[in-house]
């Protein structure tokens, strides 16, 4: 028999409204607080054992530590005794930045493929011209 880790994953909105209860230059830490604790009362969890992703922490700290969100729609994820938590749609953010690179990556290749065709053109009709003047000089 093999011993699977029973996943729990739920996805919540929190309210960090009351983080603006708090002086300017500590809202966010509050913020964070008030994320860690809500998931782990819901969690069953210990508060050392909620882990915030880097995504998420860069939202609640995205306008400055003044002036987090109100609210945040959270995906919670529940392995053994830790809880691992993303922003809800982070998956699919990650999914459209890789493929913005790749689409980026294709276009710098199509420019300069387009650019060294080009080249080649631009050469030939010159290499040309330069051996019909060789011949003529050489009726002459």
């Amino acid at each position: 028999m093999v011993d699977e880790k029973k996943k729990l994953e739920r996805i919540y909105t929190i309210n960090l409204s009351a983080a603006y209860d708090y002086i300017r230059t500590k809202r966010c830490m509050r913020a964070i607080k008030i994320l860690r604790s809500y998931l782990a009362r819901h969690f069953k969890a210990d508060e050392s054992n909620v882990k915030l992703s880097e995504a998420l922490n860069s939202y609640v700290w995205r306008d400055s530590m003044q002036k987090p969100p109100r609210r945040v729609k959270v995906r919670g994820v529940k392995e053994g005794d830790v809880v691992n938590v993303y922003l809800h749609n982070e998956e699919e953010i990650k999914k459209a930045k890789e493929q913005n690179k790749q689409k980026k990556a294709e276009k710098k290749k199509s420019a300069k493929s387009a650019a060294k065709k080009d080249e080649k053109k631009e050469k030939k009709p010159t290499e040309k011209k330069e051996k019909k003047k060789q011949v003529d000089e050489k009726k002459k």
